[in-house]
């Protein structure tokens, strides 16, 4: 293996947050290598290896959801290498996002390994080290499939090392499904509900996806995607989707939620009390994106970043009765009083959760589905009349995506994408885009979509179908019949059920529809906007500047396109 550090001296050091069910590293000055050595030590530094996710997934989103045919700019600008294509390049803004925190928790569990053979020997050793090689192999799947070939690591690095060498993504792909392999035979079966630990259906699901993704390469093996559907249906494991969609991200204003309910079955988990030392910074920034700007501070509204909007493309999935719809998108904004320091003042979204007296609410704005008639939009006026606010609103379909910011660029234009949200939030929004929700890396729903997806490349589309209609079953919709199942179909659905959770630019990057469908359905994005140097397309992202200059073996190449 070859040995690689991407920055000089990287520590893995103690993270002040902690997560719900997991106490983090926290030597108080006591010597890490004796430390290591207790079982307790152990147990601390592997703890380290699952807050290293908040540093991948907890701040902005751009290389998951940037570019893609779901979000588009609207009001605020986005990184334009990774959102449009025509100035990506290895120096582009966030373009190594993903490079250095995963090599970070590579790092964390390499260190873990290391350790494991010389501390206190105890039964569940194999069980702690299952669980840092399912999250290493979760980093590399995360560098394998933005990056393309990356280095291999599996030393613990303690001296700088200044000099390394490229492995193939077919190599990669072998170190992540060895990883994942030791996780199935060593990690537990407790529920993820109240362990909190990577468990067994968490690497069947990984491995699900792994083997789904490799079956699309050029250096694919033949039972891919049939060994990937196998994994997927292991993680389902007869488990039906039970829960109301609207329930999978519900949340409250005494600020609990239902982060861990029965479909999640891996997540980034975040606690508000382990916050309070920094409540600015050790959060995560999921429900500050897909939206338009609501007034901030100034109305009592949540700070919203005005880009990653939706695109006309993701709003006209849904079709009527689909409870995906409502449960997504907040398709009202209401204000209503709220009391502070004795002072009552009008706010504007947050109401929708904290009222004791919805029905005396009033609505400010309505955004019409893709569904309505004439004969609807009357139906509603004349429902909701009392409740139109004296400033209201009415948005009709078709003028409250991405692109119709071009048109009118105003506060709430942009229809609020609700799901992330947090109805009582570490900081207020004057202070900062700031959530202490889980961000989940991986449900049940998603789950069935992987074994739909699996089963129709592997030549069984009549089981694929079976398990993409247990998703549209619980959404309320028709079943799909087996005319219309394909993969556009799948990436279709998969957008209905998935908006906003980290997916989307992987998912076009596998399955080969990434240029065509940025380009059909973001008004920012041209055909012509992939083509790189040579002609090549830029499917991957670059290689980053700074990893490359750090680098003193120079024929280290770059990928196509750059």
């Amino acid at each position: 293996m070859k040995k690689f550090i991407i920055l000089l001296g990287i520590i893995v050091g103690t993270l002040s947050s902690c997560s719900n069910y997991i106490e983090e590293e926290s030597l108080s000055n006591v010597p890490a290598d004796g430390t290591y050595k207790t079982a307790a030590g152990f147990q601390l530094l592997i703890n380290t290896n699952y807050a290293w996710l908040k540093s991948i997934y907890g701040g902005n989103p751009w290389l998951f959801e940037a570019g893609t045919d779901m979000y588009a700019e609207g009001r605020t600008p986005e990184p334009a290498g990774l959102s449009q294509y025509t100035l990506l390049i290895p120096s582009s803004d966030n373009v190594a996002d993903l490079y250095r925190p995963c090599y970070q928790l590579i790092q964390s569990v390499n260190k873990a390994i290391y350790y494991s053979s010389v501390t206190e020997q105890t039964a569940n050793l194999n069980m702690l080290l299952g669980e840092a090689r399912f999250l290493r192999a979760q980093a590399y799947f995360l560098l394998v499939q933005t990056y393309g070939g990356v280095p291999i690591v599996s030393e613990n690095i303690t001296t700088p090392v200044l000099s390394f060498t490229r492995n193939s993504a077919e190599e990669v792909y072998a170190q992540i499904i060895a990883d994942l392999d030791f996780a199935l035979a060593n990690v537990g079966t407790a529920a993820y509900s109240t362990s909190g630990k990577v468990n067994k259906r968490a690497v069947n699901d990984l491995l699900a996806k792994v083997y789904l993704t490799r079956g699309y390469e050029t250096f694919a093996k033949p039972d891919d995607f049939s060994k990937a559907a196998v994994y997927a249906d292991a993680a389902i494991g007869g488990q039906a989707l039970s829960l109301p969609f609207n329930q999978l991200f519900v949340t409250k204003a005494d600020g609990t939620d239902n982060d861990l309910n029965a479909e999640t079955i891996f997540s980034v988990q975040y606690d508000k009390a382990s916050t309070s030392t920094s409540p600015t910074t050790l959060g995560n920034n999921q429900f500050y994106y897909f939206s338009s700007y609501l007034g901030g501070a100034e109305t009592g509204a949540p700070l919203r970043s005005y880009n990653l909007c939706p695109t006309d493309y993701a709003l006209g999935l849904y079709e009527k009765g689909d409870a995906r719809w409502n449960a997504t998108f907040m398709t009202e904004i209401v204000e209503g009083p709220e009391t502070t320091n004795g002072v009552t003042k009008t706010v504007l979204y947050y109401p929708y959760y904290r009222s004791s007296t919805p029905a005396s609410l009033k609505v400010r704005h309505f955004y019409e589905p893709k569904w309505f008639t004439p004969a609807d939009k009357t139906a509603w006026m004349t429902a909701n009349a009392s409740r139109l606010a004296s400033t209201f609103v009415y948005h009709p379909w078709g003028e409250y995506s991405a692109a119709h910011t071009l048109i009118k660029n105003l506060d709430c234009y942009t229809i609020p994408v609700k799901k992330f949200d947090d109805a009582n939030p570490t900081t207020p929004s004057s202070t900062g885009p700031v959530s202490t929700r889980d961000i989940i890396v991986s449900r049940l729903g998603e789950t069935y979509l992987i074994a739909a997806e699996a089963y129709l490349k592997a030549g069984n589309p009549g089981t694929g179908l079976e398990r993409l209609n247990e998703v549209r079953r619980r959404a309320g919709v028709a079943n799909a019949t087996l005319a219309q199942f394909n993969i556009d179909y799948i990436l279709d659905e998969r957008g209905r059920e998935l908006l906003g959770e980290y997916k989307r630019w992987f998912d076009l990057k596998r399955t080969g529809t990434l240029v065509a469908r940025a380009s059909a359905h973001n008004y920012k994005i041209k055909e012509a906007n992939f083509v790189g140097v040579d002609g090549k397309l830029k499917i991957l992202r670059p290689i980053p500047q700074s990893a490359l200059d750090l680098n003193q073996n120079k024929d280290f190449p770059q990928n196509p396109g750059y």
